[in-house]
């Protein structure tokens, strides 16, 4: 959407397939105006066979069109041009797409072979064509989230193409033809690479059901990722074979040149035959104590998060480009009061960026390029009619902020020194300031219900002030807004006698005010009402009321202070009622950095609320807004984690033929989120809710490797090995596969990872959880699951001692 402006004529533009509507601005509190200037909205809409940069790029073109034919002294310009987000963020993920699938080249080149790493790359653009092909069935368009998903599943698509290019690689080393080993090596991994994908895909399954608005957003990442998983399955299993029966490589010869592959080659194999068999034969013979050590780690980070040393953000702030100050004015405030607040406020906005521009470079750019206010209504989200409720009390000022990547300020930065700048205003109900990107549920808001609507506002005040007292938060308000004063009639007792009802009290001073119909006329194709009132002068004044007669049943006309009394009083403006009960919400914002709305909401709940239900026994307190949304998000995710480990588990239990080693496998999902959590320390982030995806989607990927393992040791123990050289070989031979699933895995989240720009910083903690989780988690798989198999090996034949059954 974009709102451009334009002369208020009323007109209406086609553009191609864009309907230009202007809106007819009658309301005479409605004052709408762009750098102290009148101006008036334009408001344009995407139609849905258009895309928004489509759309954009046409409505900049008729706006250059039309400039120079305008009277002199009117302009016309667009103000929110949201296609630069969606610009911008393309583009950063096509640019991160590009330099990961650089990265995994380069790897794959470097420890396999060239030849052989092309032909495993070669899987990369199959898989993703795949997708492609198949998205429009599922409803999925190209947009942020679905080519994120394409970054995330980057590295993970070639791991099972390695495990099969590697396997026929090894088999070429030991002197087999070609097709041969194109052949065996395939066939002899195809087991667990068919099962590795199946957990991957079983693990992302789930998260397809995860609820509310922000399940349907993030329902573009387990589609891309499954589809793409489907693709990759094939051509790893049926086409790359073809490829290499058909290519001929020897040793390493790397990207670099023939030397710097061999020693990349000689070194991975003085790696595994020097130290890590070292370190492996240590592991296994302390298989307990190793065990231990990653036991007290597990604890220790789970202790970090519940301790509130690792923080969540379920929903994190995203900066934005543009600024918000929201005033509420008591209603029947005239327009005239709000304009002298509106500019006070618009004086503010300008002095904090002029202090902003003096902190930064000379030459630098002006960090506010326009504002423009609103008198009268609410910016809401579509354009500034948008806004349910109107009225003089009502106004806005929006600021138009310089690029993010180019100003170096945050947004939110700027909108607390505005807020400071801006002060109390001592008669306004509410004033709000917004510098992120969206609207998002309100932090920290709690719901105050009674029946007793005085003890209502008084615990809603109490409830402020408790408010109050933690540091961080910030615009306290609540949704009580008392309306105008008005004049309510009651009956004295005498008047039923009488024959007078409130219903008949109420239509006679109506009448006599507002006017009662007499006749109607008919004039042509028009009917004309004719009503009978008061004159001019007798209905101007309030006192006018007492001094009316009020007609009886039977005719007679009786003063009416005889029959009824009026009272002035304030009446509401709005009123809220769950299950019978008056509802206020008390609301906050938190100030990034100070506070944190999941710990806020935690001791809320579990120290303030019970406090304030002792004082208030009457009032029923209940947390809402973004603590209830997130409170139902854990549990959805939480709900898909457990039937991703249901469905991984029954899927590893099919090769393995057993209940235990599928558990051996999973242990490496723990320690996975361990990697993820550290993660996220290490590049300083919050747990957010793509972080929460990330881990999900991270319980099937782990196991890959681990699922490698412990195939490759059952296969090797079945030829007559002992359980523990059955692991050391199986360790030793799958050690270079694990590495490079895990390393190109890594590398191709490198780019994002490393990726500064305020447009990744929400999805940069959903490649951090799954990028460190699958490099910590190879340690894991590499000394671990080793140290598991024999533990449970152990456990075997202590239960066959016990139960006189010869050891397995």
């Amino acid at each position: 959407d974009i709102a451009v402006i334009t002369r208020p004529d009323g007109s209406k533009v086609t553009l191609g397939q864009i309907a230009i509507l202007t809106d007819g601005f009658e309301d005479t509190d409605l004052q709408v105006s762009t750098q102290g200037k009148p101006a008036v909205f334009i408001q344009i809409y995407r139609v849905a066979n258009q895309s928004a940069l489509e759309v954009a790029a046409s409505v900049k073109e008729y706006v250059r069109s039309i400039r120079n034919d305008l009277p002199e002294g009117m302009d016309i310009v667009y103000f929110r041009d949201m296609s630069v987000i969606l610009k911008s963020r393309i583009n950063l993920l096509v640019r991160n797409m590009a330099l990961g699938l650089i990265i995994v080249v380069v790897l794959l080149s470097l420890f396999l072979n060239f030849k052989l790493a092309f032909w495993v790359m070669m899987g990369i653009p199959i898989s993703f064509a795949t997708a492609l092909w198949l998205l429009p069935a599922f409803g999925i368009s190209i947009n942020m989230i679905s080519l994120f998903a394409f970054i995330l599943i980057l590295g993970i698509v070639v791991d099972d193409a390695i495990v099969i290019a590697e396997n026929v690689y090894r088999k070429r080393e030991m002197g087999l033809p070609a097709f041969e080993s194109a052949v065996q090596g395939a066939a002899q991994v195809s087991r667990p690479v068919i099962f590795a994908i199946l957990t991957t895909i079983a693990a992302f399954w789930p998260l397809l059901m995860v609820s509310g608005t922000r399940g349907n957003i993030m329902r573009n990442i387990p589609v891309v990722v499954i589809l793409v998983l489907a693709g990759s399955l094939v051509e790893a299993l049926l086409i790359l074979p073809a490829h290499l029966s058909r290519s001929r490589f020897g040793k390493p010869s790397g990207v670099t040149g023939d030397k710097m592959g061999k020693r990349a080659d000689r070194l991975l194999r003085q790696i595994i035959r020097g130290p890590y068999r070292k370190l492996l034969a240590l592991c296994l013979r302390w298989r307990y104590a190793t065990f231990a050590i990653g036991l007290a780690i597990l604890i220790i980070t789970v202790g970090m998060i519940t301790g509130g040393r690792i923080r969540m953000t379920i929903f994190p702030k995203m900066d934005a480009d543009h600024l918000t100050c929201s005033v509420v004015m008591p209603p029947g405030t005239p327009a005239s009061r709000t304009n002298e607040i509106l500019r006070s406020i618009e004086q503010a906005a300008i002095a904090v960026m002029k202090e902003a521009e003096s902190k930064r470079p000379e030459g630098s750019p002006p960090v506010m390029e326009n504002y423009f206010s609103l008198i009268g209504v609410h910016m809401t989200g579509r354009g500034p009619m948008s806004s349910t409720s109107s009225g003089g009390h009502l106004a806005q000022v929006h600021v138009k902020l310089l690029e993010g990547e180019k100003r170096n300020i945050k947004a939110m930065y700027l909108a607390g020194k505005w807020r400071k700048k801006v002060g109390h205003i001592i008669d306004a109900e509410s004033v709000t300031f917004q510098g992120q990107l969206g609207h998002s549920s309100v932090p920290i808001e709690v719901h105050l219900s009674s029946r007793d609507h005085v003890k209502l506002v008084e615990a809603v005040e109490d409830m402020k002030e408790r408010l109050r007292e933690y540091p961080g938060l910030t615009d306290i308000n609540d949704n009580y807004m008392p309306g105008k004063e008005e004049m309510q009639l009651k009956l004295k007792p005498g008047a039923r006698s009488l024959g007078i009802t409130l219903n008949d009290l109420a239509q006679q001073v109506r009448g006599a005010f507002y006017g009662a119909e007499a006749l109607r006329l008919q004039l042509g194709q028009d009917e004309v009402k004719v009503l009978v009132r008061y004159p001019d002068g007798e209905r101007r004044s309030p006192g006018s009321i007492r001094d009316m007669r009020i007609r009886t049943p039977d005719g007679t006309e009786i003063p009416f202070c005889r029959v009824a009394e009026v009272n002035t009083v304030r009446g509401y403006a709005t009123i809220t009622r769950t299950h019978r009960h008056r509802v206020i919400a008390v609301t906050a914002d938190v100030e990034e950095g100070r506070a944190n709305p999941k710990e806020v909401n935690f001791d809320l709940e579990i120290n303030i609320l019970p406090r304030m239900r002792e004082t208030h026994p009457e009032i029923g307190f209940d947390i809402e807004g973004a603590g209830r949304e997130d409170r139902e998000f854990l549990q959805s995710v939480l709900r898909s984690f457990i039937l991703a480990l249901f469905l991984i588990y029954a899927l590893l239990a099919i090769p393995f033929k057993s209940f235990a080693q599928p558990l051996i496998v999973m242990a490496a999902i723990p320690f996975g989120m361990v990697g993820a959590v550290l993660g996220h320390v290490i590049m300083g982030y919050d747990i957010t809710m793509m972080s929460l995806f990330g881990m999900v989607g991270l319980s099937g990927v782990v196991v890959n490797d681990s699922l490698i393992l412990i195939e490759a040791t059952n296969s090797i123990h079945k030829g007559g090995k002992t359980h523990i050289d059955a692991i050391s070989t199986a360790s030793s031979l799958r050690f270079r596969a694990i590495i490079l699933t895990s390393i190109t895995t890594f590398g191709g989240l490198t780019p994002m990872l490393l990726e500064r720009s305020i447009q990744a910083r929400f999805l940069i903690p959903m490649a951090a959880g799954l990028g460190w989780g699958i490099l910590f988690a190879t340690g894991i798989t590499l000394l671990i699951i080793p140290s598991l198999y024999l533990i449970l090996e152990d456990i075997h034949r202590l239960t066959g001692r016990i139960f006189r059954h010869p050891a397995r």
